[in-house]
């Protein structure tokens, strides 16, 4: 199983950006798709998270501000991202739980894609 993250980049503030993540591989089912973010010096922390049953999840600072959505037939997960901030700048990983065929559910990482939000 891989997650490909994409849409990475520099970006002024107040500008957009999406990010979208890929699943693909042997995949029995997804249970649930996100987004966490690492800034310098910081711990990783979740941004937004959608279950397989539609429940969202937003850190408090990107309320309003960010939206995840996600293709289920597609097994891929989105980030809108806008009005950017300084402080969204960050390596951004995908995250999905999600069960291979025979196998216990468990949690699967993207490599990640650089966020940065600079004038």
């Amino acid at each position: 199983v891989q997650l490909v993250e994409s849409g990475g980049g520099l970006v002024q503030p107040g500008g957009s950006l999406r990010l979208s993540c890929a699943a693909s591989g042997s995949i029995f089912s997804i249970n649930a798709m996100g987004w966490y973010r690492q800034a310098p010096g910081k711990q990783r922390e979740l941004v937004a998270l959608i279950t397989s049953g539609g429940s969202i999840n937003y850190l408090d600072s990107v309320k309003g501000r960010f939206t995840i959505s996600r293709d289920n037939a597609k097994n891929t997960v989105y980030l809108q991202m806008n009005s950017l901030k300084p402080e969204d700048t960050a390596d951004y990983y995908c995250n999905a739980l999600l069960r291979e065929p025979g196998l216990p559910r468990r949690d699967y990482w993207g490599k990640g894609t650089l966020v940065t939000v600079s004038s």
